[in-house]
Parts: C-alpha cells; structure tokens; sequence
C-alpha cells in the first residue's frame, strides 16, 4: 500500500474514535477535515472558520488532500479530547457553546475564543472578568419600533440590580427601558434579523412580550454581548435559587423556541374573518406568542399552553370548517377557557406544529407555569 493510502487509512481509522467522531467544535457527526496544526478533527463548516486563523490552525481533507508521516503522527499523538482538556478547560457555565445547527457567528467566536484567544486555557481569565463585571457596556444597531431602519443604541447590563437598560441617544442620562433579567431571553436571529449577526433580546413589560432587534458589525462584540447578558441572568438565577449550583441552572439562560412561523387565525366565536400572523411557541414559559409579522416589537396576544390533565390538547381540524382562510390545513387547540383554530399553508407545517404543541402538552408544570397561566388569565 502507498504511504498516502496509508496514512490516509490511519486518519480513517482514528476519526472513528470515541472523542474524535464528532467535530471538535460544534458535535457534528463524521467529521471529514482536520486542523494538523491543532491536531483535532473537524467538520466541513467548522474547516471553513480554522481557514480564517491561519495563525493558528491549518487544515486539510482526511480524505482528499496528502497527509505526511508526521502530520499523522501528531494527529495521532492529539485527537479531539486531548485538545478539549487544553483549550476548554475552564468554559464558564454561561460561555454559550453552540451546536451544529447555531448560526455562524457564535460557531466562529467560539473557535475564535478557544484558539485564537485562548480564553479557557486557564492562562488569562481577562475575558471571563469582562463578561462578569458588574457593568457590561455595548453599543448596538437597534431596530426603530415602528421602522425597518436601524439606529444606534447603548445597552448597560447591571448585576448590581440585574436589569438591562438602553439609551437611544448618546447624551441620554434616562434609560428608554430598564429591563428584568427576570424574563429576559436573548437568541440569535440572523436570517429573521437580515443580518448575519442579528440577535433577538425578548423581555416582558406590563404582562406583554416584547422584542428588540439589534446586531453589530464585529461579531466579537455581538457574541461577547450576548455571554454577557447569559453571565447576567445567571448571577440572578444563582441569587434567586441559592441552594441550586450554577450548571442546575445552565438550561434556563437562553430559551431557543420550538417554532416559530405564519399560521392564519380566527377569533373567538370562528365566524371572524382569518388573519395571517406570525406565531411563535415557547416551551419554556409555555406561551405561543403571535404577532402581525416577524420583526414587531410588541406582541399581539398569547395562549397559555397547560398540560392535558389541565384541559389542553392539539389536535387536526377540517379545513371546511375555516371560512374565509386561504390555507386548508388546520389545528385545532383546546384550552380550558376556549378553541382556537389555526390555519398552516402546508401539511409539514401543520404537522410540525401539532409536534411542538404536544411536546409542551407533555411537559410537566412548574410553580412559576401556574403563576403564569394565572397572569395570562387576569390579563383577559
């Protein structure tokens, strides 16, 4: 066998190992590229972000390009877990470490952090002091409330008070809101957004959901914001739970929906005429939020979902019952107050629909879903 074949063989061989099987960087599986200079395996997306640090990664194709004697024996020598012992050795529970399917930005801040800055070797805890400092400061391009234009804005988190508060003017001495980490939820939105760093800062004010949509230019700003308003939420968490340890609390940080797009409605009586709205279901506070398109600031009402000893349940519905609706796949959501019908444009949507009400049907209630479900109930 030529030693190309055979080196390329062994690296076969050893991304097939336990640790080495999945990227390095995001979990993806069968990752087919390598950094030789890092001696880890990676996937295709994640090559493409090591090409960008030519300071400190180089990679190739374990399965196209040339390998030599001894860049196999590094990688031999390395591997996966032996890099993660190094470069991730002190990740703070709030640093967010995204998955195949997050958006590019956090997947290249990430790699940066890890390689090129080297925040969680242990060397320098310079990062993680900033992230966690009392006073965090970003100033961001905000979406206007009732424009598509973007403005610039100054975001202040405190965990002196644990709020986050905004200025819309450089000179302004008042906050346009103060908001509580208490409902505050922040997730990345860049197809939604327009902007590949658009991030999505969700808060509650007077019983009402509310949205603002900002992003920046560099992506180490955006994404060290956003870990920074995760530090934020959990020094409130640990505060409010004192008998709970930080990585009890490492779900709650960030709440990712469970789906989200248009749907058509109806009113109470279903004699009212179906409107398009954009809906979006949570499992963690248990709401489907809906609002009159994907970028409004303010929600237009929400449905409280309990579990099904509680009177809630999903299920399909006759399109012959939607007059006026131009979408014949229907849902049917029974609460105890009240049926709401939904119209989707296609069956998969309909069906993934009724997937993720089930999914919140299915989950047990807290304490705080009661509280909810009550404030929800008072507020009609």
């Amino acid at each position: 066998m030529a030693t190309s074949e055979r080196n390329n063989k062994i690296l076969l061989d050893l991304v097939q190992q336990p640790g080495n099987n999945l990227c390095a960087d995001c979990g993806a599986p069968d990752p087919d590229w390598a950094s030789y200079t890092l001696g880890i395996f990676v996937c295709l997306n994640c090559s493409g972000m090591h090409r960008n640090l030519p300071a400190v990664s180089k990679v190739k194709s374990i399965r196209l390009d040339h390998w030599e004697d001894s860049l196999v024996e590094f990688m031999q020598e390395k591997g996966n877990s032996a890099a993660k012992a190094i470069f991730e050795k002190c990740v703070p529970v709030f640093f967010y470490q995204p998955q195949q399917k997050d958006c590019i930005v956090l997947k290249d801040q990430w790699i940066r952090a890890k390689y090129e800055r080297r925040e969680f070797t242990g060397e320098n805890i310079y990062f993680q002091k900033v992230y966690s400092a009392e006073l965090f400061e970003a100033t961001l391009w905000k979406k206007g409330k009732d424009s598509k234009q973007f403005f610039k804005s100054t975001f202040l988190l405190s965990q002196k008070d644990f709020t986050l508060r905004y200025f819309i003017k450089e000179d302004s001495k008042v906050p346009k809101a103060v908001i509580n980490m208490k409902d505050l939820n922040a997730v990345f939105q860049p197809e939604k957004i327009g902007h590949a760093t658009g991030l999505q800062i969700s808060y509650v004010d007077d019983e009402r959901s509310k949205n603002l949509f900002v992003y920046h230019e560099d992506g180490q700003v955006i994404v060290s914001f956003f870990n920074a308003i995760r530090a934020t939420r959990l020094a409130y968490l640990l505060k409010k739970n004192p008998t709970l340890q930080e990585k009890d609390l490492k779900h709650q940080l960030t709440a990712h929906c469970l789906k989200e797009g248009y749907m058509e409605k109806t009113g109470p009586t279903q004699r009212e005429p179906f409107k398009k709205r954009w809906f979006t279901l949570c499992s963690m506070n248990r709401k489907l939020l809906y609002f009159k398109s994907p970028l409004d600031a303010t929600e237009l009402g929400a449905v409280f979902i309990g579990t099904e000893s509680h009177g809630y349940s999903v299920s399909e519905t006759s399109s012959r019952n939607a007059r006026g609706s131009r979408w014949c796949c229907g849902i049917s959501l029974e609460t105890p107050e009240r049926q709401f019908v939904f119209m989707c444009e296609q069956e998969q949507e309909q069906s993934e629909w009724i997937m993720a009400f089930r999914k919140v049907i299915s989950q047990p209630m807290t304490p705080e879903d009661y509280s909810n479900e009550a404030n929800l109930r008072r507020g009609k």
